[in-house]
């Protein structure tokens, strides 16, 4: 499999000097990752007037698609400008931003700790981790080249764009041929590569073909391209099929390093193994939430922000509530 996070990374946005004094204080929370669930979970403490420190390497998975979609009120938006916004956002209520990527994880006495690979530390009564995933291509020459622009995953996020053309989907499971039929609402030309499948049932192959998509079991080799787009697959006996966009199967790898690393209790999914949360992002850790894809893999952009969000709800209202408990217990030792 190729990583799909090869091709050189973009800033995102400005970002303070890694070397910030983070240490200097023990802080409310540590937020994990800035993508759209971490920022969204550090807008929301920051405005709660806890102190906020949010430390990202800023290697957003979406970091190479140009637009994302089905997000309300930002659909077509670049996803690296969401980022930036929310960087100007949080910072804006007193919200500390580092870029920085975290080395190690570790619980203290009252609360966490955190070192950066530059070597910073710093400490936190909460740790929220909002790391992400990476996407794991097939070992095919040229199709991490075109990933985020010619080559994709998401029916739900380049479907609608993909209407009406010649589509490839490259499936390398069963499982997976069901991305084919999400698909065929958008076009009535589809193309379904299953070389990559090690045993196509018949019957799998007779739905597909039901349904109006031809079904291609010949090995794609390589990605053909023009001018930097994508034009074709090209096959192991050296034909090559005409398609305008090709919808992927990667697979998908939760960057859980941190969450590992506090010993963050995982149940099975359709993705493999991933970090279990309750409904509000509690991992089996006292104190450590995950949010988007590092808690659920199928979190879209809008599912993640929502997930940042109702954590940091939840958080604050915990730490509120620790305030009054703590008052309550003054006024009965007074009272005694």
């Amino acid at each position: 499999m190729t990583d799909a996070t090869t091709p050189p990374t973009v800033p995102a946005h400005p970002s303070e000097s890694s070397t910030a004094p983070i240490s200097d204080e023990h802080w409310d929370v540590i937020i994990i990752g800035g993508g759209a669930a971490g920022l969204s979970a550090a807008l929301i403490l920051a405005r709660a007037r806890r102190r906020v420190l949010v430390l990202d390497a800023q290697e957003p998975r979406n970091r190479f698609a140009p637009h994302m979609h089905g997000v309300l009120s930002r659909d077509g938006y670049s996803p690296l400008d969401l980022v930036a916004d929310g960087y100007r956002e949080v910072r804006a209520v007193d919200g500390v931003i580092v870029d920085a990527r975290v080395a190690t994880t570790r619980t203290i006495a009252d609360g966490f700790e955190v070192v950066t690979e530059a070597g910073a530390r710093a400490t936190a009564r909460r740790l929220i981790v909002a790391t992400g995933a990476r996407d794991l291509l097939p070992e095919i020459p040229g199709l991490a080249d075109q990933w985020g622009r010619g080559v994709v995953a998401c029916p739900y996020c380049d479907g609608y764009e993909a209407r009406e053309r010649a589509i490839g989907v490259l499936a390398t499971s069963v499982a997976g041929l069901h991305k084919a039929h999400m698909l065929r609402s958008y076009s009535e030309d589809i193309t379904v590569f299953t070389g990559l499948i090690d045993g196509l049932p018949d019957e799998e192959r007779l739905v597909l073909e039901a349904r109006g998509m031809r079904v291609e079991t010949r090995a794609v080799t390589h990605v053909v391209a023009s001018s930097g787009e994508l034009t074709a697959l090209g096959l192991d006996d050296g034909s090559t099929i005409p398609v305008d966009v090709v919808f992927a199967e990667p697979a998908l790898v939760a960057l859980d390093e941190p969450l590992r690393q506090l010993g963050a209790e995982r149940v099975d999914t359709p993705m493999g193994p991933w970090t279990a949360v309750d409904a509000l992002g509690r991992t089996s850790v006292d104190g450590v939430w995950a949010v988007g894809n590092a808690a659920n893999p199928g979190a879209l952009v809008p599912i993640a922000a929502g997930s940042g969000a109702a954590a940091a709800l939840a958080l604050n209202g915990e730490f509120v509530a620790l305030d009054v408990a703590a008052a309550a217990d003054r006024v009965t030792r007074v009272a005694s």
